[in-house]
């Protein structure tokens, strides 16, 4: 019970946040009675919150509620809410992590690649999609490592940031309205050398900024590998190798 307590201190107590879409009709649950019936419980409480998941957890009398991409943990009134992270101390292992991670798993083959700029490394036989604002120098350092693997074709999906780089919408349309994309991604990218800014086509930018949005990306730049994992900020060419290569084991 001691240790219960200093669990839960760890803990943000906070009150529930309402999310901006309708609540669903229906909730997916486990098995038991009494995640059925907090399910319920919650969704008259807080109609206005978009509940997708309620599951008992491994610590007696506490839910795990999925809200959206987000979890919150509550007892079996729902008039609680805890939010942080749970750990389990035997296996050394951050619990809610999984959960978010599983969460946040990205359909790799739905993705529409022909909004993307295609760079293909080597025979190109393992695939990886980056999310990249082409004002952002976290973006521009990835940029420098990428060139670093091989048998990869990476997919990069221009998706401006207009609140923190104002000019980076003119650059992304300008780079994929460029006569080789990928040439001048890299130009820009590793070598400061500006696209031709008078040219315009039609774009994606604006739907690659909604799908980020949609996929819950925040920053850039964000990686999905084929498998759908999701790598959020810069790393590394070695990481980002061991990154790619978990998806062939």
């Amino acid at each position: 019970m001691k240790f219960k307590s200093k669990l839960f201190a760890a803990f943000l107590l906070a009150g529930m946040t309402t999310a901006a879409a309708t609540a669903s009709t229906e909730t997916t649950t486990g098995n038991s009675r009494a995640e059925k019936e907090i399910a319920t419980r919650l969704h008259e409480l807080y109609p206005s919150t978009r509940i997708s998941d309620v599951h008992a957890t491994a610590i007696g009398g506490i839910y795990e509620v999925v809200m959206g991409k987000n979890i919150g943990y509550t007892n079996s009134e729902g008039r609680y809410f805890m939010f942080g992270h749970i750990f389990d101390m035997t296996t050394q292992q951050d619990v809610t992590q999984q959960r978010i991670d599983a969460l946040n798993v990205v359909n790799f083959a739905q993705l529409p690649l022909e909004d993307a700029i295609k760079t293909v490394r080597g025979k190109g036989q393992r695939v990886l999609a980056v999310f990249s604002d082409p004002d952002c120098p976290y973006c521009r350092k990835l940029e420098h490592e990428l060139p670093r693997l091989d048998n990869v074709t990476i997919y990069t999906f221009l998706m401006p940031l207009d609140g923190l780089h104002p000019e980076s919408s003119k650059k992304a349309k300008a780079i994929w309205c460029s006569t080789n994309q990928s040439q001048a991604l890299d130009n820009y990218m590793m070598n400061d050398e500006m696209p031709d800014m008078s040219k315009t086509c039609d774009n994606p930018i604006e739907r690659n900024v909604q799908l980020g949005q949609k996929l819950n990306i925040n920053g850039t730049p964000t990686l999905i590998s084929g498998d759908g994992r999701v790598l959020p900020g810069m790393a590394p060419a070695d990481q980002l190798e061991k990154f790619i290569a978990r998806e062939q084991k």
